[in-house]
Parts: C-alpha cells; sequence; structure tokens
C-alpha cells in the first residue's frame, strides 16, 4: 500500500500490485463479518458491508493483469536483502539518507509524527510499540498519534499497543489526515526539525515552510522519539543495495504540424517564467492550507500559488508569463487547484521535461495546457546556469501549436503535438464541460 501509494512521486498516473491469495484471504474475511451485520476491527453489530464471498471470487475471477505484450519505460530489480532502511528529507521525499549515516550526524527533533493512511496502521503501531514499550519520549520532542482508521485504533487498543505509545508520552489525535496536510494540532513550526511516518514532507505542507520535516518508518520515528534525534531501532552496517535497471522505451517522436479546432488558439505568445526545479510538487504549486478552504474564489486562488516555492514569485509574474519547469513537474498531492490556479493567474500554459501524470490528467480535465520538451528546458538552463533564483524571468517565446514548435533567440524546439481530444478539453473549458455539452447533444 505504501509503495503504491508513492508511486506518483515517480509521476506515475498509479500503482499497481497483482491481486495474491493474501488480500483474497483478507476480503473472504471481512466479508464473513459483513454476512453477519458486523463492521471488521469493531466487532460489533452494525451496518451491512457492500461485498460478500461471491463478490471477491468473481474479482479474483477476473482480477486485472498485463498484456502479454505490454511494453514497459523501464524494468526494475532489487535485492531486497541488500536495502538498508533509509530517511527521506528535509522537505523532499527524494532526497535520501541512509540510517546508519545520518544517526552519525545526531540531527535533534522537536517533533515526531505516527501517523497517516500508510504509515498508521496495525501493524505499524505494533512495531511502534514494541520499539517504545517501557520507555519514554525524550525530553523536547512532542510525539503525535494517529491511528489510519476508527477500526485501526481500536484494534491497537485492545491489544495493548495503542496504551503503550501513550504511556511513553505519545500525544493522541484522532484518526485520519490531519497534521499529515498541515490541519489541526502538531503541525511544524519555523525553526523546527522533525521526523514523520506520513506519506510527504514537502516544503509547507505540514506546517510552517520554515520547518524541516523528514520522513521515516513508524518504526524509526518511535526510536527517534524517544532518543531525541533520528536514529534507527537497531544498528545496520553500512551497505550498498544491489540493483539493475533495463530501459526499454522508444523515445517520443516531435509531433510535427497539427490540425488546429476551432476555438484554439494556433500559437501564443509571452515570457518565459523558468523554475529550474525536478519534482517540484503541488505543495509548491498550491500550498495544501488552501487546498481545503474551499470557498477561494478565482482570483484568491491565482494569488496564492508558488508561495511554499517561491514567495518572490508574485512580484516578478504577470499574466500571460510561461511556466517552465524541470522533470516530474507537479509530483506530490493529487489537487486539481494546483492546475487551475495557474489558469487563473493568467498562464497560458506550462512547459516542462516531464510532468506527473497525475498533474498532466488534473491540467486537461479542467482545460489547462501542458506539455513535454526536455530540448528547450535544456537551452533554458544553459541560458540560467549559475543562477540562484527560484524563478528566472527568461525570454519572450512563441508557442506554435499549429507547427508543434516552441521559438526562441530565433531557434526552434519541436514538442509532442496536441491531440483534438486535448484542444477539445481546453476549448470547452474542462472534462466536465465536454461531457454536459455531450450529454445535452443525446437529449
Amino acid at each position: 500500500m505504501s509503495i503504491a501509494n508513492m508511486t506518483t512521486e515517480w509521476g506515475a498516473l498509479a500503482g499497481a500490485f497483482p491481486f495474491d491469495e493474501v488480500l483474497r484471504d483478507y476480503l473472504y474475511e471481512r466479508a464473513d463479518y459483513f454476512a453477519r451485520g458486523i463492521r471488521p476491527g469493531r466487532r460489533t453489530a452494525g451496518s451491512r458491508g457492500s461485498y460478500t464471498r461471491a463478490d471477491v471470487d468473481r474479482w479474483w475471477n477476473e482480477r486485472i493483469t498485463a498484456d502479454p505484450d505490454a511494453s514497459y519505460a523501464i524494468e526494475l530489480e532489487l535485492d531486497l536483502s541488500s536495502v538498508v532502511p533509509h530517511v527521506s528529507g528535509p522537505n523532499d521525499v527524494k532526497t535520501m539518507t541512509s540510517l546508519p549515516e545520518i544517526e552519525q550526524k545526531q540531527v535533534k527533533i522537536n517533533k515526531a509524527w505516527l501517523m497517516s493512511c500508510v504509515n498508521a496502521r496495525y501493524e505499524d503501531l505494533v512495531e511502534a510499540a514494541r520499539v517504545i514499550r517501557g520507555k519514554k519520549v525524550a525530553p523536547g520532542v512532542e510525539f503525535y498519534l494517529a491511528a489510519a482508521s476508527a477500526d485501526v485504533q481500536q484494534r491497537a487498543t485492545k491489544s495493548g499497543d495503542w496504551q503503550a505509545l501513550l504511556e511513553a508520552g505519545a500525544i493522541e489525535l484522532p484518526p485520519g489526515c490531519g497534521t499529515c496536510i498541515g490541519l489541526g494540532r502538531g503541525t511544524i513550526q519555523a525553526g523546527e526539525v522533525g521526523i514523520s511516518a506520513t506519506n510527504r514532507n514537502f516544503e509547507g505542507r505540514m506546517g510552517d515552510r520554515n520547518g524541516l520535516v523528514y520522513l521515516g518508518s513508524p518504526a524509526v520515528v518511535a526510536a527517534s522519539a524517544v532518543a531525541g534525534y533520528i536514529c534507527a531501532p537497531s544498528k545496520f552496517d553500512h551497505v550498498v543495495a544491489t540493483k539493475s535497471a533495463h530501459h526499454t522505451a522508444k523515445p517520443q517522436a516531435p509531433g510535427g504540424a497539427v490540425q488546429i479546432i476551432k476555438g484554439f488558439p494556433e500559437a501564443v505568445r509571452g515570457r518565459a517564467l523558468f523554475m529550474d526545479r525536478d519534482n517540484l510538487n503541488t505543495d509548491g504549486i498550491y500550498a495544501g492550507k488552501w487546498t481545503y478552504k474551499d470557498d477561494m474564489k478565482p482570483d484568491e486562488m491565482a494569488a496564492v500559488i508558488f508561495e511554499n516555492y517561491d514567495p518572490n514569485f508574485k512580484s516578478l509574474a504577470r499574466a500571460g508569463d510561461i511556466i517552465v519547469g524541470g522533470k516530474n513537474f507537479g509530483t506530490g498531492s493529487s489537487r486539481e487547484q494546483a492546475a487551475t490556479a495557474l489558469k487563473y493567474f493568467g498562464i497560458p500554459s506550462v512547459i516542462a521535461a516531464s510532468f506527473s501524470e497525475t498533474y498532466k490528467r488534473n491540467a486537461f480535465n479542467n482545460g489547462f495546457v501542458v506539455f513535454e520538451c526536455p530540448a528547450f528546458v535544456d537551452y533554458l538552463k544553459s541560458k540560467f546556469v549559475g543562477a540562484n533564483a527560484k524563478t528566472s524571468v527568461g525570454p519572450e517565446i512563441e508557442v506554435n501549436y499549429a507547427r508543434s514548435t516552441i521559438v526562441c533567440d530565433g531557434k526552434e524546439f519541436p514538442f509532442p503535438a496536441l491531440s483534438p481530444v486535448a484542444q477539445e478539453l481546453v476549448v470547452a473549458g474542462g472534462a466536465e464541460a465536454v461531457v454536459a455539452s455531450r450529454l445535452k447533444q443525446d437529449k
């Protein structure tokens, strides 16, 4: 579940694991409780579930597998026996340090968090309790605890693991997201350092953008809460992971000339605003604290874009500017406001070396143009070598959609052509408008 959840950080739209016997038997058990009107985890009478053993059998017989001729961008093989636990951060899931290495630095912490959908399940709480049982949270450390669900918390309470964590000094919070997305009690403050078992630790996601957050396993979080600095519950040797990769993807060919549908521009012109940052995440584009404020008007949304990534952005940018980013632009949480807020600001499109597939889907489904042109990104990198600014104002460019080229400084950079479907989504204002129009026509 953790790996599937985090595949979005690699740019994938989804992560899938085979439907195996372990999952089938788990669903059988829950179906049996549902049949008796018992909610799993609570073991008390309640509302009936929505699936039966017959449903599980049907899912098993119809389980999805890859086509025999499926093509893959890359095939990876990793020897798990050679893997040493790591922590990620600060404020970046892709910056990783092995536990033996970071333990030597004794990174002092102010907060620790054991929570989230992927790392506060029953097994996680059991492991954390094993590490911390009979010990106390270090002075000056706040250790926050929230189960993945109420069912998980009840099960851990029944086993005694929840109480062991509380007796050690953990601060109980309600089950669910909470601090993981910067809401409620226990958020990071400016100047603080924390270690978290949550999904993501992007700058500003869990509180103040001037706090530092590392990610670790539940056992590492528990051990660190007791020690007062980032450490492992047991010692590991320095080992280099054994891995191999086999690339099979074919390079994407430039699109060439394309038919432009009515209402879609043949070309747009504007300044290039260059952000020399790979994996620029949605928290950096549109902060989580605004995502859950659902009464924001378009102009209010436009006023807060990129505030976690570059607080100086608003002093540089103007309507009509074209954002140019690095690889895996828009990684992280799936929030459509990270696309719509840019559109509301007046940005006509984003160009990047590559995109998170989730961000790309959200963009076009909301009528916003994004496309990939690695060669143009490399060209801007060469122009701004040594620049320390998070956002650099670049030259005037022309994006010619009819010829699928970017013109900059007298040079042309081809990009994949926008399909009629992509153009239709933009002209209509998004997927919802397209579907509504077709339904109206069908009547």
